[in-house]
């Protein structure tokens, strides 16, 4: 059953990346000639044709697809137009900056939203908790690059006390960082809340109240644990979301990832590094959410009776 589950999971893979592959090939074609941007201004007609002809544009396009998809199969993800470096080799260089910055808003995040969630959680009507309620629905409303540029205007254009781009040090890892986890935190916060509201008032925390369970205790081994278990999924699309969707985020920083890479590229019209980009995108959704379906059920027996169930 497992080994039939993990088949089928390669197999949507390999269909996911190759329809992926193929329509941002078409697509990368309809936005411009690189061949123009890499001649540059002045060039003659002449050299124009020998960049399109040295680069393999020139051919049709079916011809051009299918060798790139040739290519993929052996692991070729060609050189950068712009300077000539394996594609994939500055993908690779620019990620560990993208899995720092995730990185560091997941373990913040969490931190924030797992305790107050649960504080939220422990009563839907206490006056100490609406302020709170509604400064998060406030803040659900606001995209992440709106976040970022108001942090940006408040911290380092008028207080001055923080940088607004770069990747130099600690200090230039506040605001990008802090922007993720403002538009991540309220969903998870509320996830959670709604969780420990539901498990507060199940059957199982009345039978630990009338057997003498004291509050902690409830709380903590049983609540908690079981607010978790329904927020995972959630933990886990916000992973991938910060795996892919930190492009904005990190264009505005000037953050040297993944996504800066790909808005830079996209810009010059180079093919090759923004086809390695995605690859790595859809990379890393595939494992980022097949380790959430793994930690899943590690933490709920009852999917592994379920799986049982089904054989």
């Amino acid at each position: 059953m497992a080994i039939r589950k993990l088949l089928s999971g390669f197999r949507d893979f390999a269909f996911v990346l190759l329809a992926t592959v193929t329509v941002l090939f078409f697509l990368l074609r309809l936005t411009g000639d690189p061949a123009i941007v890499l001649a540059g201004e002045g060039a003659t007609a002449d050299q124009i044709q020998a960049i399109r002809v040295e680069n393999g544009f020139d051919k049709p396009l079916v011809t051009q697809f299918v060798s790139t998809i040739f290519r993929l199969a052996q692991g070729d993800f060609g050189k950068s137009l712009l300077d000539g470096t394996p594609a994939m080799e500055k993908v690779l260089a620019a990620l560990p900056a993208t899995l720092m910055l995730a990185a560091m808003a997941i373990t913040l995040n969490l931190i924030v939203s797992l305790p107050l969630g649960a504080w939220l959680g422990q009563s839907q009507t206490s006056r100490s908790r609406k302020p709170v309620r509604a400064f998060l629905s406030v803040l659900q409303g606001f995209p992440g690059f709106v976040i970022a540029l108001l942090l940006i205007n408040l911290f380092a254009a008028s207080l001055e006390w923080l940088p607004s781009i770069g990747f130099s040090g600690p200090a230039t890892w506040i605001l990008p960082v802090v922007s993720v986890v403002c538009f991540l935190a309220p969903k998870l916060i509320r996830v959670v809340e709604a969780n420990t509201w539901a498990a507060l008032n199940a059957n199982f925390v009345r039978t630990a109240r009338s057997i003498g369970a004291s509050d902690n205790v409830i709380l903590w081994r049983h609540v908690l644990p079981n607010s978790l278990l329904g927020a995972v999924a959630l933990i886990g699309a916000e992973i991938a979301f910060m795996l892919t969707g930190l492009v904005v985020i990190e264009t505005i920083f000037a953050w040297p990832g993944i996504g800066w890479l790909l808005v830079q590229s996209t810009l010059n019209l180079d093919f090759p590094v923004v086809q390695a980009v995605v690859i790595v995108m859809v990379i890393s959704v595939f494992l980022s959410n097949a380790l959430t379906e793994a930690v899943q059920v590690i933490l709920d027996p009852r999917i592994r009776v379920g799986a049982r169930a089904d054989k």
